[in-house]
């Protein structure tokens, strides 16, 4: 049984979210501000959290972003009450792995927490403790570990993710939207387009000498990205 951890301080929402989650056969759990969300996320074993942007004593955004800060893998979904491109891109640059804009059906969000725990069991399955490296920089894929001249790099999942998948093809140009789908998993999203630059544009910062004129990870005119070695 999969045991998921609800942030939300909405009383009648977290219930409500409650009862659909256990109905699927899901262990719940739930905290009531940010704080205490964050606590219960560090010190306790999850398989998914759930996680509201507006939050007292502290935001979704600041929650997501300590809890990435601090290694924690646990795949996350986001909720925002505002459709703003904005809210969006800035959950995925602080690690989210989905979010749902409210108001949203209990059936969606159902579905969007059964494909997060599916993508997250195959990863695990699939995992291989392989070393991958180009110029100093050094993945091993088992433990999902990151060094760039000998000194730990901390990524977020989807940074790791997208590292990989240009990894793997090895000078081969990889465009957007195969890059949505490998990682995201979403292929029409206007949004998410920016969202792959902008885990580029990290990576970049994170991995290469001078991110501004990347030796590694290049881009493709109107073709997408590739690494070098």
């Amino acid at each position: 049984m999969s045991r998921i951890l609800i942030i939300e301080d909405n009383a009648d929402l977290a219930f409500g979210l409650r009862k659909t989650l256990e109905f699927e056969g899901y262990d719940v759990d739930i905290a009531e501000d940010g704080p205490t969300g964050l606590e219960r996320a560090r010190a306790e074993a999850h398989e998914l959290i759930v996680l509201d942007v507006m939050l007292p004593g502290m935001d979704g955004f600041a929650v997501l972003k300590r809890l990435r800060g601090s290694g924690q893998q646990v795949p996350v979904l986001v909720l925002t009450a505002r459709g703003d491109e904005a809210d969006v891109v800035r959950g995925f640059e602080h690690g989210a792995d989905d979010y749902v804009t409210k108001p949203f059906s209990t059936l969606e969000l159902a579905a969007r927490v059964r494909a997060l725990l599916r993508r997250s069991a195959t990863a695990a399955d699939e995992a291989e403790s392989r070393i991958e490296s180009f110029g100093d920089v050094e993945i091993d894929t088992g433990s999902r570990a990151v060094h760039r001249g000998g000194e730990k790099v901390m990524l977020t999942p989807k940074e790791f993710d997208l590292l990989v998948a240009l990894v793997r093809r090895r000078g081969d140009v990889a465009s957007r939207t195969e890059l949505l789908k490998e990682v995201w998993r979403y292929a029409n999203a206007d949004i998410m387009t920016r969202t792959v630059d902008i885990h580029v544009a990290e990576l970049r910062r994170k991995l290469e000498r001078d991110a501004s004129r990347p030796r590694h990870i290049l881009t493709v005119r109107k073709a997408g990205y590739r690494l070098e070695s």
